[in-house]
């Protein structure tokens, strides 16, 4: 079942222009759909419209999750750095009427889930950039969505901590299995973590093409030299690259 899609959808901003489409996407229940394309042709506006944050100027865009089904976690950790690990985990239920106490509950074990138990008490200043990104995964598990919307959250993080990551959302997903959309430029990456690619043209942009990712989820010690892998990769950058000279 679809648990979320956009039709056809197009976005103009008065004084830049056309960002994106016509571009259709639609999200399949628990599964993983990487969203790859060169910078500036709408990656992010397309997520954006999935999680209801941006309406399209043209075409439309659908929604099952009810409110507070769907979390986006961005590039950056945005987090509130006066408040705690635990603080900023829980803040999503606390702003909706869950009460301090379960709520802080259930930042607790989502941080826990993320492998930052012990450290629900340090702020985000006390923190590395990877550990940060996990205090913001945790945010967004506290209230067990349906939907699970990534905007490039590994970019501004080292090669060793990237691939970490990657592994922990993936077990992440085996544990509850959201539907996931994850928006990346880095080609690899887009292979690694999901069982569907999708490839953007350039800006504005709309579908270049898209393919599946064979091999289980979460992946298998070498999984990245595998045959599959390599082959797979190869065929995303060839979309990529006919995109952006479309």
């Amino acid at each position: 079942m679809t648990i979320a899609s956009i039709r056809e959808v197009e976005v103009d901003y008065a004084g830049r222009g056309k960002a994106l489409g016509p571009f259709s996407l639609a999200v399949r229940e628990g599964e993983i759909v990487s969203l790859v394309g060169p910078s500036g042709c709408g990656k992010s506006t397309a997520l954006r419209l999935l999680a209801g944050l941006e309406a399209p100027t043209g075409g439309e865009a659908l929604r099952r999750p009810a409110p507070g089904e769907a979390a986006v976690v961005f590039q950056a950790p945005t987090l509130a750095p006066w408040l705690s690990a635990r603080a900023n985990a829980a803040l999503p239920l606390e702003l909706a009427g869950t009460p301090r106490r379960p709520a802080r509950e259930k930042a607790d074990a989502a941080l826990a889930r993320v492998g930052l138990a012990g450290a629900e008490n340090a702020r985000p200043g006390q923190l590395s950039g990877g550990m940060a990104m996990r205090v913001s995964l945790a945010r967004a598990l506290t209230t067990e969505p349906r939907l699970l919307l990534l905007d490039e959250p590994f970019a501004a993080l080292d090669e060793i901590t990237r691939r970490a990551l990657a592994d922990d959302v993936l077990a992440l997903w085996a544990q509850s299995r959201p539907a996931i959309v994850f928006v990346t430029h880095n080609v690899e990456e887009a292979v690694y973590m999901a069982s569907r690619v999708v490839v953007m043209t350039r800006g504005p942009g709309r579908i270049a093409g898209e393919t599946p990712v064979a091999g289980p989820i979460p992946r298998q010690p070498g999984f990245r030299t595998s045959e599959a892998f390599r082959q797979t990769v190869e065929l995303v950058s060839g979309l990529l690259a006919q995109g952006m000279a479309a």
